[in-house]
């Protein structure tokens, strides 16, 4: 399947030259004189970069050939992280630099899709949400409820987020994986 310039969105996943790219931005420019065109910011699914094309009107780009797999996330070594197929039980793993932010919201049996170009695994993408604890932030001071206000606090698998003053350590919460940002405080008793 081909996009045409007019199809093409932020989020769908296109081959150029043999690489699959995901794209994270586009702009239609029509220019006064000269041909239509977009500019894309397409992010390479197999090394992270990013980089910018201009896309005339009328080309074509080609669907990438991906399919994704549920996997259950299972354990890290040293260098690589290690996923089980939900169905086969077939088990891979992924090496630290395949892994950007994704890394840091992996917990022992969370659900992933495992994304594979040509029959190889590229890449993960995390639950839209996940429930994280606290396990380390600055203790709270009365007086320190101002609307709006944030700290920062250390999650149980390593990486830092802006929480609210309220928030301590111990305390579970929801987490937006797509943009690392704290959503509300969760009650053990339902989680």
């Amino acid at each position: 399947m081909q996009y045409t310039t007019n199809q093409l969105q932020k989020g769908l996943k296109v081959e150029i030259d043999g690489i699959p790219y995901r794209i994270i931005h586009t702009e239609p420019f029509s220019p006064g004189k000269g041909q239509a065109f977009t500019r894309l910011k397409l992010k390479n699914m197999l090394n992270q970069s990013v980089v910018e094309r201009r896309i005339t009107s009328g080309h074509k780009l080609n669907r990438a050939q991906t399919e994704e797999r549920e996997m259950q996330y299972l354990y890290r070594d040293s260098t690589d992280y290690y996923f089980i197929d939900n169905t086969s039980y077939e088990q891979i793993n992924l090496k630290e630099d395949q892994l950007e932010k994704e890394k840091g919201f992996l917990q022992s049996n969370i659900q992933v899709r495992i994304t594979y170009f040509n029959g190889k695994p590229i890449g993960i993408e995390l639950p839209n949400f996940v429930v994280l604890k606290i396990s380390q932030t600055e203790p709270s001071v009365r007086g320190d409820t101002v609307s709006g206000s944030y700290k920062t606090a250390e999650l149980e698998t390593g990486i830092n987020i802006s929480v609210p003053f309220h928030i301590k350590i111990g305390d579970l919460i929801k987490v937006d994986t797509r943009n690392c940002t704290y959503v509300e405080k969760v009650n053990p008793e339902t989680s």
